[in-house]
């Protein structure tokens, strides 16, 4: 359970496990760098660091070209 928090009035939280830790799941790929750049312990950045290599990396866009008629 989530630390300081009552049973009876605890709310779910999705992006959080039952002990208080972030799930790095639903989380983008800009979201998991910033958490990893604020990660101080070894054990964390490991996990995030995985979290990352799993997804693919994110498609290039290029802007639309106006065509001049």
């Amino acid at each position: 359970m989530a630390v300081g928090q009552n049973q009876k009035t605890r709310k779910n939280d999705p992006l959080v496990t039952k002990t208080g830790k972030a799930r790095l799941g639903p989380l983008n790929l800009t979201q998991l760098n910033n958490m990893l750049a604020k990660s101080t312990k070894p054990k964390e950045q490991a996990k995030i660091k995985r979290e990352i290599s799993k997804r693919p990396p994110a498609p290039i866009v290029s802007e639309p070209v106006a065509v001049a008629e």
